[in-house]
């Protein structure tokens, strides 16, 4: 039989109210716990106020809510198949000739639905206040002197020397020796106040300096010099700055494309930014397959009875999806695995077991 309008709706509404709450849980439970890491974190911290850290907690909410999704998605939807069970309105449905293909349909729509709206606009948004908690992180909490920005038009560096702050700009760049060309370094003392500017055809970094080539000292109080070779103070380090990218959850998905285009020609690796675009792409697919997972659970209550099996099921299938994820990133970050297969070898794979099992319940 084919599965009418007003039933589709009542189901697709009853697994979205159940996962939205589920996913509101973990929300309140991921904001107490930041909370408390904040303000561990900024016990000591000059200048950091409760007001901050609790503006900082809500930040980041999104990001770390974003990973905690597909979870929802399962435990919601076993929650809510299980309310159904429960209520004998899925027997009821199945005595009429509805099949578990027919009544899960409108769940996996309205999971499709919520991933492709997380991916679309709920993401910039979340990229956006991602950013912000970044540089309160690091003004605040890190207290770095440090900054490295990849644009159209170059690298951008601040750094700090025992005279105060300098800003690099290099128009290419060798990630691999972090050798810079076409530099610009831009002089500031205490307060800010402009002391000159260094060209040079060519910078390397090297321990506690950078070496410069053919170079130009223009000076505010002093009349410009030329030197073949010319050493320019810095605290930096080929780590710190590797580590000053912008992390992937900051930038939004609609700017990844060229932010892994820009980053490949400064010649850094952008493998971990292409795999978390393919993981956002995939996430439609993912909160569908958990769908799947949760239905088989669903179907395991309602034949053979057991709430303890569904929970412990659950809890394992998510560990399963879990480690599926961490091992696939780790082999795509190392290059085993090419980043598509990378990101969407989880979903991929958790999806045909489900998909196996529900075949197994339906039709075995």
């Amino acid at each position: 039989m084919n599965l009418s309008w007003t039933l589709s709706r009542y189901l697709g509404r009853q697994f979205f109210g159940v996962a939205m709450i589920t996913f509101s849980i973990f929300l309140s439970l991921i904001f107490m716990i930041e909370l408390v890491e904040l303000l561990r974190r900024g016990a000591d911290k000059p200048g950091v106020t409760f007001g901050l850290l609790f503006s900082m907690a809500l930040l980041e909410v999104p990001r770390l809510g974003s990973k905690t999704l597909p979870f929802a998605i399962l435990f919601g939807g076993m929650a809510a198949f299980l309310r159904l069970s429960r209520n004998n309105e899925l027997v009821i449905a199945r005595a009429a000739g509805v099949s578990v293909w027919q009544f899960i349909a409108p769940a996996l729509a309205v999971a499709f639905a919520i991933g492709a709206f997380v991916v679309t606009i709920f993401n910039p948004v979340a990229s956006t206040l991602t950013t912000r908690f970044g540089q309160l992180e690091s003004k605040y909490l890190d207290q770095r002197t440090s900054f490295i920005a990849v644009s159209a038009n170059g690298l951008w560096l601040r750094q700090a020397d025992s005279t105060g702050q300098s800003v690099v700009h290099a128009e290419q760049m060798d990630g691999r020796g972090l050798k810079l060309g076409g530099v610009t370094i831009f002089l500031y003392g205490r307060g800010d106040a402009f002391l000159g500017r260094i060209d040079a055809a060519a910078a390397s970094l090297k321990p506690g300096y950078w070496q410069l080539e053919d170079v130009w000292v223009l000076m505010v109080e002093d009349q410009p010099r030329h030197f073949d070779t010319y050493r320019q103070e810095t605290s930096l380090t080929v780590d710190q700055i590797e580590e000053s990218f912008a992390r992937e959850e900051s930038i939004s998905f609609w700017e990844l494309p060229h932010f892994i285009n820009t980053s490949e020609a400064a010649g850094f690796s952008a493998r971990r930014y292409q795999i978390y675009f393919h993981q956002l792409l995939a996430l439609p697919a993912l909160l569908c397959t958990m769908v799947l997972v949760a239905a088989v659970f669903s179907m395991r209550i309602t034949r053979m009875g057991g709430l303890l099996k569904m929970v412990v099921g659950g809890i394992l299938s998510g560990f399963l999806v879990y480690f599926l994820g961490n091992l696939s990133l780790a082999l795509g970050l190392s290059g085993i695995l090419p980043t598509a297969l990378a990101a969407w070898a989880p979903s991929i794979v958790v999806m045909l077991l489900g998909l196996a099992v529900l075949f197994h319940l339906e039709d075995g």
